[in-house]
């Protein structure tokens, strides 16, 4: 088997360390500090470099990433050394990096990671904890990953991070979770300290380099929400206009989200579908299109309530509201559709292997599927729900209105049948 190897040295070396500073690194990492021309870092960590590594010493500006590429630039030629906190590929600036001058250009020499090291004090095995980072990010995004009896690690962005992490477990329904806080892992000053609930937590601000050890427990009268779509209706704050739980399933079951695509959810009413979209994985993205400015903010609260605050929202009127959005993986439309070319647009945005997932309750509107089933292919469907409810001294059946959904996924090739 041949092993591919590096014909030329990499234009970036970037060196993992933690708060044990010179003294934990091992030899390879030191030896590239030391032979280092350039010292690219925070000031913390140029701060614990000795005096025998020459090489010119210059910190990040901010904004960070924009001044990636003119920095490598000016120093081109030279042998560039970039500090990184613990490992640089895990949260790190490694990946920044990577992205911007390709991997063959960076050259990586990790080191433990925080989360390694609280994994190691707590007794967590890795693979089973939840990892979210607040460096840079809204705490809400912390809301996602709160399930009963999960562990949490949270890399926090300073020293008033954990009371910020108590704070939105008490409001979201999980105040009983224990919290301990853990400063300068793997450092001569490491800190452990007590478990305390979020609940009960009212200790100052300490080290800012922390982690942030959550024990999930939600209260017991709080709203239970799963892992999967089909939150509660009761999660939403909504006038009405909500696709309703059990619909909310089907439509993100056939819209199948995966990891870093990117929805369209035109008609977003209270953003519901936009909403679970993103619940599903981290690197899931949504754009929720929606004409009514009142509506368009109430998307925006249950998107931070929910943990997905980086769901975007645009206030407009569809289809000219999508002209200048990126092109999506998947669409849903929850209204609008007989809007002049609404469906044709969101038709053409889709590339091949896009999902589109459509649903409507007038007769108007199910003609338009009809029509663009006819044209296109996929799946027409009827979904009615009912629920029980008190009929005088018995219980019966209440119809929802029957919802009619077309599903179809764009091939290069049309469908059977299309435009005809």
């Amino acid at each position: 088997m041949s092993v591919e190897r590096r014909t030329a040295p990499a234009a970036v070396t970037v060196v993992g360390i933690g708060a044990d500073g010179w003294q934990g690194l091992p030899d390879r990492s030191r030896t590239a500090l030391l032979d280092a021309q350039v010292l690219i870092g925070g000031p913390r960590q140029l701060d614990l470099l000795p005096p025998e590594c020459p090489g010119e010493r210059i910190p990040w500006p901010s904004p960070l990433r924009p001044a990636v590429p003119g920095l490598i630039a000016t120093h081109a030629g030279r042998r560039i050394a970039v500090l990184a906190s613990g490992d640089p590929m895990f949260y790190g600036i490694g990946r920044t990096l990577t992205e911007i001058l390709g991997a063959d250009a960076v050259h990586v020499l990790p080191h433990p990671s925080s989360v390694s090291h609280a994994c190691a004090r707590l007794g967590w095995p890795l693979e089973d904890v939840a990892v979210v980072t607040l460096v840079g990010r809204p705490a809400a995004r912390l809301a996602a990953a709160l399930h009963d009896g999960r562990r949490v690690l949270v890399l926090s962005a300073g020293a008033t991070t954990p009371a910020d992490v108590a704070a939105l477990l008490r409001d979201r329904g999980f105040g009983p979770s224990p919290m301990r806080v853990l400063e300068q892992l793997g450092g001569p000053n490491e800190r452990i300290g007590d478990e305390v609930p979020a609940d009960h937590w009212a200790q100052p601000p300490g080290d800012p380099l922390n982690v942030v050890a959550v024990e999930c427990r939600r209260a017991p009268d709080a709203l239970r929400l799963g892992a999967v779509p089909g939150l509660p209706d009761a999660a939403y704050e909504h006038d009405g206009q909500l696709t309703k739980r059990h619909v909310r399933a089907a439509a993100l079951a056939v819209l199948a989200p995966a990891a870093g695509e990117l929805l369209w959810d035109v008609g977003g009413g209270s953003g519901s579908i936009a909403v679970e979209w993103m619940r599903t994985h981290p690197a899931c993205r949504a754009v929720s299109v929606e004409r009514d400015p009142v509506r368009a903010e109430r998307i925006t609260r249950n998107a931070e309530r929910l943990g997905v605050p980086g769901l975007r929202v645009v206030t407009g009127a569809a289809p000219a509201a999508l002209a200048e959005l990126p092109a999506p993986h998947a669409v849903f439309i929850g209204g609008g559709l007989t809007a002049p070319g609404l469906l044709d647009a969101c038709w053409q945005a889709l590339p091949a292997g896009g999902r589109l997932v459509a649903n409507t309750v007038t007769l108007e509107s199910e003609a338009v599927l009809a029509d663009a089933h006819r044209r296109h292919g996929g799946e027409l469907v009827r979904l009615a729900v009912a629920h029980a409810v008190p009929v005088g001294g018995f219980t019966g059946w209440r119809q929802a209105m029957p919802v009619t959904q077309w599903a179809v996924v764009k091939t290069e090739t049309p469908s059977p049948g299309a435009d005809r």
